[in-house]
C-alpha cells in the first residue's frame, strides 16, 4: 500500500519481505537491461560488493486511483500485461529504497523520492529524501494508448507503452544508490523528445537543488583515471579522462547525498538567465533542467560516487545499446562538498527565457 500525506507519497513498511536468491544469470540481466547508465548489477566480479545497495529492493506497482496491485516483484522474471482498457491515469511505483508516481498517458514521472530504507550504502541518513517533482516529456500531440507491459525481477523494472508513433520506456532500479532510474523515448518521426526536469520543494533541509561541483570546476581541464601518466596530457584513453565542470544534485541534510543528470544522445539545452554566478559557462537554472533526447536516447539518472566519477561521456547509440562500466574502480571519483557553499548554488531557481526551438536529430 501507499500513504499518501499532504499530497506527497510517503513510505510504507513492506510486510511481504523474503530472503531473494539470484536466480537470472548475469549475461540475460545484461542483455534485457542494456542500460546507458552504469547499473550496480551490470557491475564486473570485482564491483560486485555494490550490490548491496540493491539488498531487498524490489517493486509494486499500484493503480493510483483504485490502489489496486498491478505487479510485484518476483525472484524469477515476470512480464504483466496491462490492458489499456483497466489502465487508470496513474500507476504509483513503490519500492524498499525509491518511489516515484508515473503518467499513463505519456511517461510523465511525478514525486521521484528516496524511502531512506535502512542500507549500509545509504545517501539519506534514513531520512525521506524528495529529489524530482517531475520529469516531463513533451510529445507534441502524440500519446501513449496501447496496453503497459512490466517486467520485474528482484530489484529491476521495465515499464513501456506504445502510441501512434510514439513509444516509451522506463527501467528502474529499486536500489539505495547508484545508476538507478532512465527514460527512454522513441518517435515514429525520428526527431527528438524535450523533456523537462524540476526538483522537488518545500521539504526544508532534504529540498534537493543544482549546484556546480567545485571539485570538478577546481580540476578542470586535467586528466585523472588510473591510466594516465601526465595531468596535464593524459593521453586520453577510457581510464584516462578530462575533468569537465559538473552539474550535480545535493541538499542540506545528507552528506553523502549526491546525484546527477546522466544523458545519451540528448543535449542539454542552455537557460542564459541562469547560473553566471557561478561561472558564465553554466547556464544551467538551481532548480530546473530542460533536455533535448534523441528518438531512441536515454534520459537516466545516477546517484552516489556514480555522480561524481570523472568518466568519459557515453557512446553514441540509439538501438541495441550496452552498458558501459567495466572500468569501474580505475576512474577518478572527486566526491563533492557539505554542504555545499552558496557560491556553488545555482540561481535562480527557474528560466524566464522562453526556450528555443527543439534541437534538430
Amino acid at each position: 500500500m501507499i500513504s499518501w500525506v499532504g499530497g506527497h507519497p510517503r513510505p510504507l513498511r513492506r510486510t511481504d519481505e523474503r530472503p531473494r536468491t539470484r536466480t537470472a544469470p548475469l549475461a540475460r540481466r545484461r542483455d534485457r537491461l542494456a542500460l546507458a547508465v552504469p547499473l550496480l548489477a551490470l557491475a564486473p566480479p570485482a564491483q560486485a560488493a555494490s550490490s548491496k545497495a540493491c539488498a531487498g529492493g524490489g517493486y509494486r506497482l499500484v493503480d493510483a486511483a483504485t490502489q489496486r496491485v498491478l505487479a510485484r516483484d518476483t525472484d524469477r522474471e515476470a512480464v504483466t500485461t496491462v490492458r489499456a482498457a483497466d489502465l487508470g491515469d496513474r500507476v504509483l511505483v513503490q519500492g524498499r529504497y525509491n518511489q516515484y508516481v508515473v503518467r499513463t498517458g505519456d511517461f510523465a514521472l511525478f514525486d521521484y523520492a528516496f524511502t531512506g530504507a535502512p542500507n549500509r550504502l545509504d545517501m539519506t541518513g534514513r531520512r525521506f529524501t524528495p529529489v524530482f517533482a517531475s520529469k516531463v516529456p513533451d510529445h507534441r500531440g502524440l500519446t501513449l494508448g496501447g496496453d503497459l507491459t512490466v517486467t520485474l525481477e528482484e530489484e529491476d523494472l521495465v515499464v513501456s507503452r506504445a502510441g501512434t508513433g510514439l513509444s516509451m520506456r522506463i527501467q528502474s532500479k529499486d536500489c539505495a544508490q547508484g545508476g538507478i532510474f532512465q527514460m527512454e523515448p522513441e518517435r515514429g518521426d525520428g526527431t527528438r523528445t524535450r523533456i523537462v526536469h524540476t526538483l522537488a520543494t518545500g521539504a526544508g533541509a532534504v529540498t534537493p537543488f543544482y549546484f556546480d561541483n567545485p571539485h570538478f570546476r577546481a580540476r578542470a581541464g586535467q586528466f585523472l583515471g588510473s591510466a594516465c601518466t601526465s595531468v596535464e596530457t593524459g593521453p586520453p584513453s577510457r581510464c584516462c579522462v578530462q575533468v569537465s565542470p559538473r552539474v550535480t544534485i545535493g541538499n542540506d541534510a545528507s552528506p553523502r547525498f549526491v546525484a546527477r543528470d546522466s544523458a545519451q544522445v540528448a543535449e542539454r539545452v542552455d537557460q542564459p538567465d541562469c547560473g553566471a554566478q557561478v561561472a558564465p559557462d553554466v547556464d544551467h537554472c538551481g532548480r530546473v533542467s530542460v533536455w533535448d533526447v534523441a528518438s531512441g536516447g536515454r534520459m537516466g539518472f545516477v546517484t552516489g560516487e556514480y555522480a561524481v566519477e570523472v568518466a568519459n561521456p557515453p557512446t553514441e547509440c540509439v538501438s541495441d545499446c550496452q552498458a558501459q562500466n567495466q572500468v569501474r574502480g580505475r576512474l577518478a571519483v572527486l566526491g563533492h562538498p557539505f554542504p555545499v557553499p552558496a557560491g556553488s548554488r545555482l540561481s535562480p531557481a527557474e528560466s524566464t527565457l522562453l526556450l528555443p526551438p527543439l534541437t534538430a536529430p
